[in-house]
């Protein structure tokens, strides 16, 4: 009985336990994770509900805003759940939120917002020289407020994802497993919740779908790591998804894209070459170009620890 006492409590997520097994702590890092997600999605659920109320509308009669205002609602929930996240882990693992990746080095979120408008924009006229995406000019009425808003949106859902995937799950485990089992699990760990999206995907699009997001994830583990910090990696996400979204309009990751774009851009029929209805991040074509671009990080990751381990001491 003592042995089962002491196995659920190393690994029990409300501890900084770390003398175990190199197995055993993958397996803590996941319910921790999980543990992040579930918890922090709880609050963020009440969060929504109660904005409802506020505004004086009872979600539990029905009474429920329209989809692109209860997304936009729930981004910014992720602000309040980001925050949890992080009194986990100054409370319960006992770091600093520089270990999480929150460095001083802050420029590395808009050399990532590069990266992702040059992947978007590379991705984007690859596809459309396949003829399966169309470019049909710029909205007569732009909304520009509610694109703004959509914009903060997005730098605190792309911020809470990379902090549950690359920030919790990727730094603890690093230095306890190869880095490329710690990348393997934070890949595995992002595509998970991701799979949903693509229930009325055919067999064909989730093949790629999964590809896409296991390159992308791949894409932002080798941006921690070598810049060892969060930001290039936040900054990427969420420029990805926000050009994507609301500067393009088209579908997110299985998502409607939104109807408040700058570009009036539209997917002609459903294929493997525009990802059909879950979006260009199951495209052929965008997994060639991520399988670039990870190949191209990969090599520059490798040289900067080439480099470094040469450095006489």
């Amino acid at each position: 009985m003592s042995k089962v006492k002491q196995f659920i409590k190393n690994i029990s997520p409300l501890n900084n336990r770390t003398d175990m097994p190199a197995f055993l702590y993958v397996i803590k890092v996941i319910l921790i994770f999980w543990f992040c997600k579930f918890g922090s999605e709880l609050i963020g659920e009440a969060f929504a509900i109660g904005i409802h109320f506020a505004c004086g509308k009872n979600p539990l009669e029905g009474e429920l805003f329209d989809m692109e205002t209860i997304t936009l609602i729930s981004y910014y929930g992720y602000a309040l759940m980001i925050v949890l996240i992080l009194l986990y882990w100054k409370l319960f693992q006992k770091k600093t939120l520089a270990q999480l990746g929150f460095t001083k080095k802050f420029g590395f979120y808009f050399l990532g917002a590069a990266i992702g408008t040059v992947l978007i924009a590379v991705s984007i006229a690859s596809v459309m020289l396949t003829g399966t995406i169309t470019y049909n000019g710029i909205f007569s009425s732009i909304d520009y407020r509610w694109i703004a808003l959509m914009f903060g949106g997005f730098i605190f859902q792309g911020a809470l994802e990379e902090v549950l995937c690359r920030g919790i799950v990727l730094s603890l485990l690093k230095d306890r497993v190869p880095v490329p089992v710690a990348i393997a699990v934070s890949t595995a760990l992002f595509v998970i919740p991701h799979i949903g999206n693509m229930a009325d995907a055919g067999a064909d699009i989730v093949v790629f779908a999964v590809a896409g997001l296991i390159l992308i994830s791949v894409i932002f583990s080798l941006l921690t790591l070598q810049t060892k910090s969060l930001w290039a990696a936040c900054g990427l996400h969420t420029f990805w998804n926000f050009i994507l979204c609301n500067i393009l309009g088209l579908n997110l990751s299985g998502n409607e894209g939104s109807a408040a774009a700058v570009f009036d851009m539209r997917s002609v029929g459903s294929s493997v070459l525009n990802g059909g209805i879950y979006g260009i991040e199951a495209s052929a074509v965008t997994a060639v170009i991520l399988s670039l671009a990870a190949v191209v990080f990969f090599i520059a990751y490798r040289s900067a620890k080439t480099n470094k381990t040469a450095l006489p001491a």
